[in-house]
């Protein structure tokens, strides 16, 4: 590891953790603990209401593209696919290594292998959902600096092309490969991001942000070459960097772009509110922005995202971001990830809503859940509570307990969510008469998998039977009954718990 890099690498874990302290101190400022111990919530069933898109749910990422290529992943796909319906998947490293694209012969001339792309996009298809391509890593025979810094278990490559008149030919030949292959009006309704984080450790070209452009101009004026109708955009830095000078750069070069993109973890809404606010006030307006990558934390935290916090914190999130963003992309789908290496245990506090052998953790049934939101969103107040209304007239609600995690590290502190109960008192106008509504709990006695694997002593291995058993409890709890009256109720929701509620 060279000097420069780990100064980047520590910078950006300093500022990683600057930003979660940050995002849990804010957490606890907005709904704190002490609140009121019941919130009354009033909605008029006939509101007028804005347009709701699923903004939350129509992409998500994943471990790198090669591990498309095993039977856990498509598996872990499928589950989020049928409890999301999501449309995108993003991976790094579609030009890495292990996937084999390109090579150079004995001569220095280009050599092509789209065996494994076409493997992993059919295999896409086929499940119904459409690559978002990273353009990503550096190829071995093309890196400018294969000395250098490696990042990740896999050893991702970080430098720029040793030849642009290769990486020209290698991004037109890649482009038109899967316009040849999957058609053009497929491949247009795809997404091409140039690089992953071009502002940190997986970038080690100098000065960092004008060789970044260097790349994208190339990237995607080869790309548009292809053909116009491809769509591509950037930049992809962490923690929303470098938005107003990538915009101002593109417009002042004339460099095509159709959607800007970034990400940001933690309290990432007034993140998205910034960005959306710079392009509004950049040369274009209404550019397409997609956030693709979010998360509760940008580090491994069982007390976070392996709970049941995650579900007030996505409530929450969709809730505060709606209008600001067109996508968001949350990191990741699936545990079947190795960045730091293959995983140990089921629950270490990795960032996919799966966690290994295909056990749901409590943010799969978070996004299961809100998935029942409806299309319109109606007036409900500040507090932790978003209403909406379906396309067949019934009204879904989630609501939501606040309660900061048990611990912040990296090593799992068993121990229950402080806080008090919270008695929702709901009032629907123009909902008259008896109504029985559904109602889906999640919390650490409602589709919560940490205490029983806690029970079963956290074991590294778990054996096949016990598997079955963390499946199992992992499993959203079905929907409870409630009698609804003239358009009241009331729900009891404890620390970190999330309610969803539909009204026929």
């Amino acid at each position: 590891m060279t000097h420069a890099f780990r100064n980047r690498l520590m910078s950006l874990l300093a500022l990683g953790m600057l930003a979660l302290l940050a995002t849990i101190a804010a957490s606890a400022a907005s709904t704190a603990p002490d609140g009121p111990t019941t919130i009354h919530v009033n909605v008029d069933a006939q509101a007028k209401g804005n347009a709701f898109p699923h903004f939350w749910e129509q992409m998500f990422g994943s471990g790198r593209a090669a591990l498309a290529l095993r039977a856990s992943y498509r598996r872990d796909m499928r589950m989020v696919k049928q409890a999301t319906g999501f449309s995108y998947v993003r991976a790094h490293g579609i030009l890495d290594e292990d996937v084999g694209v390109f090579t150079l012969d004995k001569q220095g001339r280009p050599v092509y292998n789209f065996s494994y792309v076409d493997q992993i996009y059919d295999g896409l298809l086929e499940l119904g959902v459409k690559p978002y391509i990273e353009l990503s890593f550096m190829p071995p025979d093309l890196d400018s600096h294969p000395d250098a810094a490696k990042p990740f278990f896999y050893k991702l490559r970080a430098s720029p092309p040793k030849s642009y008149a290769l990486w020209d030919d290698l991004i037109k030949s890649f482009a038109r490969h899967l316009v040849e292959r999957y058609g053009i009006d497929e491949v247009s309704s795809w997404y091409f991001e140039v690089w992953n984080e071009p502002d940190i450790a997986f970038w080690n070209g100098t000065p960092a942000q004008a060789t970044y452009f260097k790349l994208y101009d190339h990237t995607a004026r080869d790309l548009k070459s292809i053909s116009p109708r491809l769509r591509v955009g950037g930049p992809s830095t962490s923690a929303v960097a470098w938005i107003p000078d990538f915009l101002r750069h593109v417009h002042e070069q004339r460099v095509p772009v159709d959607f800007v993109s970034t990400h940001a973890y933690g309290n990432v809404c007034p993140d998205v509110a910034k960005v959306h606010r710079q392009i509004a006030e950049s040369p274009y307006p209404h550019l397409p922005f997609i956030l693709s990558e979010f998360n509760a934390s940008a580090f491994n935290r069982p007390a976070i995202t392996d709970t049941s916090y995650m579900g007030p914190y996505l409530a929450r999130t969709i809730r505060d971001c709606d209008g600001n963003v067109d996508l968001m992309s949350f990191w990741a789908f699936s545990d079947v990830f190795e960045e730091q290496g293959v995983v140990k245990t089921p629950f270490y506090g990795g960032f996919g809503l799966v966690a290994e052998r295909g056990i749901p953790k409590p943010a799969f049934n978070a996004f299961a859940m809100l998935h029942e939101l409806g299309d319109t969103r109606l007036p409900a107040g500040d507090g932790p509570v978003l209403v909406t209304r379906r396309g067949d007239g019934s009204l879904v609600l989630a609501l939501w307990n606040y309660a900061p995690p048990v611990s912040t590290g990296t090593s799992y502190v068993p121990g229950k969510p402080k806080g008090e109960t919270r008695r929702f008192e709901v009032d629907v106008a123009h909902l008259a008469g008896t109504r029985q509504a559904a109602v889906w709990r999640l919390d650490r006695d409602h589709g919560d998998v940490i205490p029983t694997f806690d029970a079963m002593g956290r074991p590294a291995y778990p054996s096949r039977k016990q598997i079955q058993t963390l499946r199992q409890a992992g499993r959203m709890a079905p929907p409870e009954h409630m009698a609804v009256q003239d358009g009241r109720f009331s729900v009891e929701i404890p620390p970190q718990g999330l309610v969803v509620v539909r009204l026929p």
